[in-house]
């Protein structure tokens, strides 16, 4: 099944975008991250500050107390666990947690110390506090430490994470749709252009209408509209050729009904025998051109099947058919003669198209050849090409005619021979398909005559 271009254009644009949305949730969830990391720290600062503006050196001792506020900061959905430990600078435990960790600092810090520990089996996160204290007679301050344990910061980045990544899912959606939108917008002319096609009666050649095709489907419509062209000229041709073979046929066969009507009202034996052997030629004549017809559809629509032949593959075919040919050469008393020209090569040509080929230019110059005259086939090779050659001693072709006897149907006046006009149409549209060249020159022998060179590679 043939995939959709609608689909493919959404995946190409929406593949993309999906990586790109990946890439925006995991940097969302590490922005979350670091957002519930700053509430839960300056809570746990706030708590910190607030114990500490409760320490007081009085009497020779310490002073202090656990305001409820400090504590009551960290109320959440999530039953969080809170400690806190008061010490002094020289390490003596004023109030708190014997066990929270204490911070291991290189030198006394002059700004509030965060840092990540486990208390009790569960992850926490402590701040450490340092407090002066006035009247205190050491000079180190009061070390006020607050740590709770990271449920409410799992919760608050999971809240924030999930409500960008709906934002984000919903964007999708929506661009998504209006992705769509675009694409049914954006592919309306080539529906159009589709059902123009479909709409069109059989046999139809109208071309396509441009004017209204964006200039990326353009290329497409000259090229169909091009195709249309070149349906047409075949057509026409197809069209030209059946009139053509009509009319060809047409006469044979009223010469045939003319004949067998003779033979039938024939007073006497002989004159109906002479009718019935003149209808019994006319009858070959016209099979062979019924073959000739057939030959020729058939060439038009040949795939030349090329192998390597050698030179002498191809003076087996052409010494076949001059065999073949013999009998009609000594009707005429026409001297057929074979001539090989250099040595073995090889050229990668049809060898049902090369026969056909050579079929056809032999037969050619034989009937246009008169009694008594002389028709000479040659293959002929050098290196990487093989030429046929047939040459005649027959009247020739005016230079103003050679570009029209390869036409279809087309005679030279004057001519006295029962030919088609058919055989060298047939010559070169086969040659064409073989990657052949064809070339006309004067004979060998000076006189008048046609040479007619296929040049096989």
């Amino acid at each position: 099944m043939n995939s959709s271009l609608r689909r493919q254009l959404l995946a190409w644009v929406l593949l993309p975008l999906i990586c790109a949305v990946a890439v925006d949730t995991w940097l969302t969830f590490k922005s979350s991250v670091d957002t519930a990391s700053v509430v839960q720290d300056r809570l746990l600062l706030g708590s910190a500050r607030m114990i500490a503006q409760q320490i007081s050196f009085e009497d020779g001792s310490f002073q202090h107390q656990i305001p409820p506020a400090a504590l009551e900061l960290f109320q959440s959905e999530e039953s969080d666990r809170i400690f806190y430990r008061v010490t002094t600078g020289a390490g003596q435990l004023l109030s708190g947690y014997t066990d929270l960790p204490v911070p291991v600092l290189d030198s006394s810090p002059d700004s509030p110390f965060f840092f990540g520990a486990t208390m009790r089996g569960e992850p926490v996160r402590v701040v450490a506090f340092f407090q002066p204290v006035i009247g205190n007679p050491s000079v180190l301050p009061v070390v006020v430490e607050v740590a709770q344990t990271t449920r409410a910061h799992k919760q608050l980045t999971n809240k924030l994470w999930l409500h960008a990544v709906g934002q984000q899912l919903l964007i999708l959606a929506l661009v998504t749709i209006f992705i769509l939108f675009g694409l049914h917008r954006g592919l309306q002319p080539l529906i159009r252009l589709r059902n123009d096609v479909r709409s069109r009666k059989e046999g139809s050649l109208q071309r396509l209408q441009t004017n209204r095709i964006p200039a990326e489907l353009t290329p497409l419509v000259d090229s169909f509209n091009d195709y249309i062209q070149r349906l047409e000229n075949y057509t026409s041709r197809r069209g030209a050729f059946i009139q053509n073979a009509a009319h060809q046929l047409r006469t044979p066969l009223a010469v045939l009904t003319t004949q067998i009507s003779d033979a039938l009202r024939a007073e006497n034996k002989e004159i109906g025998d002479r009718s019935l052997v003149a209808a019994h030629r006319t009858l070959q004549q016209t099979g062979r051109l019924v073959n000739q017809f057939l030959t020729l559809s058939s060439a038009e629509a040949y795939v030349a099947a090329k192998t390597l032949m050698s030179t002498q593959e191809c003076c087996d075919i052409v010494q076949g058919i001059l065999e073949d040919l013999a009998v009609q050469a000594h009707s005429k008393n026409i001297d057929l003669g074979f001539e090989r020209i250099g040595g073995d090569t090889v050229i990668s040509s049809d060898p049902a198209a090369f026969r056909e080929i050579a079929v056809n230019i032999i037969d050619n110059a034989i009937r246009y050849t008169p009694a008594h005259g002389v028709v000479t086939v040659r293959v002929q090779s050098t290196e990487g090409k093989i030429a046929l050659a047939v040459e005649d001693n027959g009247p020739g072709v005016p230079l103003e005619s050679q570009e029209k006897i390869f036409q279809r149907f087309y005679r030279i006046g004057g001519t006295d021979s029962a030919g088609s006009g058919l055989g060298l149409a047939i010559v070169k549209e086969l040659a064409s398909q073989c990657g052949a060249t064809i070339r006309l020159a004067a004979p060998a022998h000076g006189g008048s005559g046609l040479l007619i060179v296929i040049d096989f590679f």
